[in-house]
């Protein structure tokens, strides 16, 4: 028993002599304002009090705003475990055991850097780590005791969201058209904007009524200067949620897609009857855009003036002796600026430009010599083997590259135009109705 005594107290006093060198770590709260202990300045304030009253040697400061719920989801606190391993420090200094780990995998692998002796010492404001059995007890069970207090919010937190949507009541920022009620005795209630919930009728409408496409939809607010809450323009894709969301029926689903429907306590900006005409003409306008025909330039050429991709449109157009002649369009996506000013190239012109193109351009940046090879092949065979006619090889060797790639231009089907227009060495670009090559 003495010898046990002796044996601990000498192993106290190898720690107390060897030099710990300390990094502070202070972690934002996830708490509410009321509640968390002291922001990340004040707890490096604090912690740099204590560390010059102890004459502790700080040797680093780490600040780090993620939550310490899950494992393994800080940067900051893994590359201090990282550099614990590494011996760049031995100790940390931080608020408090809450604030290295509010979960088991984290805690464990402080615990487990302590039993390899690579961390002497964890001290907090008011208490002190080391490696002991009964300090790292009390330090695990701190540990747990945060990650209870973790389970048990998350907990409550779903049940009071379950019961404010069993109200009606909707528990999140209010979408766009209304506002969220500030009223503390009404919390969680929304109210319609009145600057920006008539404008969202209107979007249903205009789809509903009017045909209008989403990019149209979002054109006119541009017009007309749309701002959100927030000051920002709205976004495209967020003008397509807005036209896809039963929220202004009246009607929610919370969680999102879990099948939970709750009749809200919200007015409701539109009819259900006009939101199922918007879904409907939501629904043709994607069916028409998934049933376009594959064009010959397509997704081969980049706009000039922004870089977005090259998009083709077919129009029709009835002529005054009964027929219909077919016009197809290339213009910008306008994908990387929606105000680009490229303009659209009638096919007929475009082809006439990569006609000229390539009478100026040298064989080997048309890149279609081997193409070409092989269908003078194929062609020869066919004379010989069909027809029984063989072709001269000389004929065969005089004939011109650049006369074949025309040929498809002209004549090819749509698949020969891309595989040429794909084999060109030279990336094509339209800017102002002009083709170019770069």
């Amino acid at each position: 028993m003495q010898q046990n005594t002796q044996t601990l107290e000498s192993a106290n006093q190898a720690v107390q002599t060897q030099t710990i060198n300390y990094c502070l770590y202070a972690r934002k709260s996830t708490e509410s304002e009321e509640r968390q202990a002291l922001s990340i300045d004040s707890q490096i304030k604090e912690m740099l009090r204590v560390a010059d009253k102890e004459k502790l040697n700080v040797v680093n400061i780490k600040r780090e705003s993620h939550s310490a719920k899950k494992s393994g989801e800080r940067p900051v606190f893994r590359e201090i475990l990282k550099d614990v391993n590494a011996g760049k420090y031995n100790g940390i200094l931080t608020w408090a055991p809450d604030r290295l780990s509010r979960n088991a995998g984290d805690l464990g692998e402080i615990v487990d850097l302590m039993d390899k002796k690579l961390l002497v010492e964890i001290k907090t404001y008011s208490q002190c780590f080391t490696n002991s059995p009964n300090e790292k007890f009390l330090l695990m069970i701190l540990g747990s005791q945060a990650k209870l207090e973790n389970d048990n919010r998350g907990i409550n937190v779903k049940r009071g969201l379950r019961t404010r949507v069993e109200m009606g009541l909707w528990p999140a920022t209010a979408p766009t058209g209304y506002l969220n009620e500030k009223r503390i005795d009404r919390k969680c209630e929304v109210i319609v904007d009145p600057k920006r919930g008539p404008i969202v009728k209107q979007m249903f409408e205009k789809v509903a009524t009017e045909k209008w496409s989403g990019r149209k939809v979002y054109m006119w607010l541009r017009e007309i200067d749309f701002k959100t809450i927030s000051g920002k323009p709205l976004a495209l894709s967020n003008v397509l949620r807005i036209l896809k969301t039963p929220f202004y029926t009246g009607t929610f689903e919370y969680p999102k897609e879990s099948g939970n429907w709750y009749a809200g306590k919200h007015q409701p900006l539109i009819t259900q009857e006009l939101f199922d005409q918007v879904q409907q003409q939501l629904t043709r306008d994607h069916i028409k855009r998934g049933a376009l025909k594959e064009f010959a330039f397509t997704r081969l050429m980049t706009c000039g003036l922004c870089g977005s991709g090259i998009s083709a449109e077919e129009k029709h157009k009835k002529l005054s002796d009964g027929t219909t002649k077919k016009y197809i369009y290339y213009g910008c996506t306008r994908a990387k600026d929606i105000n680009c000013k490229c303009g659209y190239i009638n096919e007929d012109s475009l082809v006439s430009q990569l006609l000229d193109i390539i009478d100026k351009i040298s064989i080997d940046k048309l890149g279609i010599t081997h193409k070409y090879e092989q269908e003078m092949k194929r062609f020869s065979n066919f004379q010989q083997k069909i027809l029984g006619v063989k072709l001269d090889d000389k004929k065969l060797k005089n004939l011109n590259v650049k006369n074949y790639a025309k040929y498809i231009l002209t004549e090819g089907t749509v698949i020969e135009k891309r595989e040429l227009l794909s084999c060109m060495r030279s990336k094509v670009a339209l800017a102002n109705k002009l083709i170019k090559l770069s």
